[in-house]
């Protein structure tokens, strides 16, 4: 079973890279003749996923991919133009076959309304009469066929006693048969032995099976049994003929797996179906998903990767057997220290320098390109674009920039938000742009790079610009900042950011709630990145993502305050400065302010805030440590800068406790633990008076 349930997520996990090819190909699919590359490649995947559901028993995702792969199989021989109306349906059952697969994933089951909405609009396109009326569920789809007199093929399959031992499951085969069409089973229990007889691994069930479909021959059927026919089983097939009432009607097998339909492996009853269509209260929904296993996850790795880490271990088991030789050596002989000195370190520069390397390959194994991340955005472009009645060209650069496959996952939602912003706000209607003279088609750019040890992402517009006058009227409005305020230009633009703050006039199903730009900084905050804008009136705005490359490893500046080394994360840090006692005013009793340059930043005292004794009291014999978070400045207090190093972060929380102002602890060269400073949380509890100390939580 544990080797079937990963072949099963090897199928699902190779499905939806086939999804993210269709979709990418239909998007970029032109109406009119058809691209016989593009559609190639849209049917091969589509045959894909359709080809391996048989093999799982997802027969649902077969029946509902024929229609699609019929529909691609016309424009694929000529004999139908592509039109945006059937880019539009196949768009749409990618949406469903999506949808299905992540039920499937999460061992739920399937939204077969909406299947049969979009299944039914791509027979509606191909020209095939529909039923009478519309089925509202697969379930009732098969229902309905089943009790209605159609053909149907007729197979007796007696098993022989020791089937189960020879590695076949009668399961599968009805699994299979059900691809093929409807499927009626009727288990018969007369060989069934009292149980002093019963013997567990002999197989005493036989069965009557009906499979009626438009397509389905003899040769078809036989393949299915080729694997036990004669020789684990007797088979006899009858050709078609009407279904047969009867008083005990057979078990209809349904066309969705049932461990997917209910976990008692039951059949629902009539009383159970019409419960289950009803919508579901949320709470219950809550209890299904905090029931179900968290998804580990998995990562397809490029075998070169693989390769360069096994050749580092090798060299570290080298290296080790060289230092271990030389500890013999140094028991035998104690006359040569000189020469087990050298030896020494000439094995431990190798040690460090194959300990470093196989950390950066190890860490690149977690890497992913961009792309992933990236590859969802076209599809939102195309269906804002056409919902707004706006013409929007998507660009991206930088898809194949590499990112932590962590930080890849929970960074798919703030460029959600960005980029629906860019196109409901940013972006003009095409009526608005030729008026300014410009290009009725809009661009939304997608860029990422590297910039030093960081990633940097970039969403630009050539819309209409953020107007700050407006974001200033309404923030005054909703009483976000007061009518005398003293913020400049650039702290008025990052009130977008603002949990609940929004410029648009009225509330869509896009945008206006204000709840986007926050859920933007805090989802980017929460990976060590920070996020800012920039913008003009009439030419467009930029948002810039800075990023750490991964989540495990943090470049630090260390600080020593007291007696204690504490860690800054270097992209926290603006500069470093010695402090002019002239240029330090105080107010409010203790709170100072230091004039940098042109403007005034707050001075906040480490060894205050943390309660340390024993540290440098002089502000001019100290060092101020300029940081920044969400647009703020401050300088932090330190007695001296110690150096720049990367540091593995390890939780303080899951190993002792939460503290305020503390990101995590690192473990330094020489065996003492340093704490790492949370300035986001410093920068918040100085703004907010919380006193003197941070107190554990």
């Amino acid at each position: 079973m544990d080797m079937m349930e990963t072949f099963r997520q090897t199928y699902l996990e190779e499905s939806f890279e086939g999804l993210d090819v269709m979709e990418n190909g239909l998007l970029n699919l032109p109406p009119g003749v058809p691209d016989n590359e593009k559609i190639n490649e849209i049917f091969r995947a589509a045959h894909s996923i359709k080809g391996g559901s048989g093999t799982f028993g997802f027969s649902e995702i077969a029946g509902f991919t024929h229609v699609l792969e019929t529909l691609l199989d016309e424009m694929r021989d000529g004999r139908r133009e592509v039109t945006q109306e059937s880019i539009d349906a196949m768009l749409a059952a990618v949406d469903v076959l999506r949808s299905m697969l992540e039920r499937l994933q999460a061992h739920e089951g399937i939204d077969a309304v909406r299947a049969q909405e979009v299944q039914d609009w791509m027979e509606q396109i191909l020209g095939n009469q529909l039923r009478p009326e519309a089925a509202t569920s697969m379930g009732e789809a098969i229902e309905r066929v089943s009790t209605e007199p159609k053909g149907a093929w007729r197979i007796q399959l007696l098993p022989e006693p020791i089937l189960l031992q020879t590695g076949n499951e009668p399961l599968r085969i009805f699994r299979e048969l059900e691809t093929l069409g409807t499927l009626e089973v009727e288990a018969h229990l007369d060989k069934l032995p009292d149980l002093a007889q019963f013997d567990p691994e002999k197989l005493y069930l036989w069965w009557q099976l009906q499979v009626q479909g438009e397509e389905v021959e003899e040769a078809t059927l036989r393949e299915v049994f080729e694997w036990i026919d004669g020789d684990g089983a007797q088979i006899d097939i009858q050709p078609p003929q009407p279904f047969l009432g009867s008083e005990n009607p057979p078990i209809v097998a349904s066309s969705i797996p049932q461990p997917l339909l209910q976990t008692d492996d039951r059949i629902p009853t009539q009383t159970e179906k019409q419960t289950e269509a009803q919508p579901a209260k949320a709470p219950a929904a809550k209890t299904l998903t905090e029931k179900l296993p968290k998804a580990e996850g998995s990562i397809r790795v490029d075998l070169s990767k693989i390769d360069q880490l096994v050749n580092l271990v090798g060299e570290l088991v080298i290296t080790q057997s060289m230092l271990s030789q030389f500890g013999d050596q140094a028991e035998q002989d104690s006359s040569a220290g000189g020469e087990w000195l050298d030896k020494l370190k000439e094995g431990l520069t190798h040690l460090e320098r194959h300990t470093r390397e196989l950390q950066e390959s190890v860490m690149n194994i977690r890497m992913l390109p961009v792309s992933f991340a990236f590859n969802r955005m076209p599809r939102i472009v195309h269906d804002l674009s056409q919902k707004l009645g706006k013409q929007i060209e998507l660009v991206m650069e930088g898809e194949g920039t590499e990112l932590d496959k962590t930080m890849l996952e929970q960074l798919t939602d703030p460029l959600v938000h960005i980029v629906r912003n860019s196109i409901d706000h940013g972006i003009e209607s095409p009526q608005v742009r030729d008026a300014a003279g410009k290009s009725e088609v809009g661009t939304v750019k997608m860029a990422a790079f590297h910039q030093g040890g960081n990633i940097l992402i970039q969403i630009s517009d050539d819309g209409a610009g953020i107007d700050y006058q407006r974001i200033e009227r309404k923030a005054i409005e909703k009483g976000v900042i007061e009518a005398e305020h003293h913020l400049n230009r650039e702290e008025i633009i990052d009130l977008i950011f603002h949990p609940g703050f929004s410029t648009a006039e009225q509330v869509s199903d896009i945008s206006g709630r204000g709840v986007g730009m926050d859920v933007v900084r805090r989802n980017i905050k929460g990976l060590g990145g920070s996020v800012d804008v920039k913008t003009e009136v009439g030419v467009g705005s930029v948002f810039t993502i800075r990023l750490p490359l991964t989540l495990a490893i943090l470049d630090g500046q260390l600080c020593r305050v007291g007696q204690q080394t504490y860690v800054f994360p270097l992209i926290s840090i603006i500069e470093s400065i010695q402090v002019n006692q002239n240029l330090v005013k105080g107010i409010a009793g203790e709170n100072e302010l230091y004039k940098l340059r042109e403007s005034y930043i707050p001075v906040i005292r480490l060894h205050k805030k943390l309660g340390i004794e024993g540290a440098v009291q002089d502000l001019e014999k100290g060092l101020l440590v300029v940081v920044e978070d969400a647009g703020q400045r401050a300088g932090i207090f330190v007695d001296d800068l110690l150096g720049q190093q990367q540091v593995v972060i390890k939780s303080l929380e899951s190993n002792f406790m939460k503290i305020d102002g503390i990101a995590g602890a690192t473990i330094l060269g020489d065996g003492t633990v340093s704490l790492i400073l949370d300035v986001s949380e410093i920068l918040a509890m100085h703004h907010k008076g919380s006193g003197t100390h941070l107190n554990a939580a």
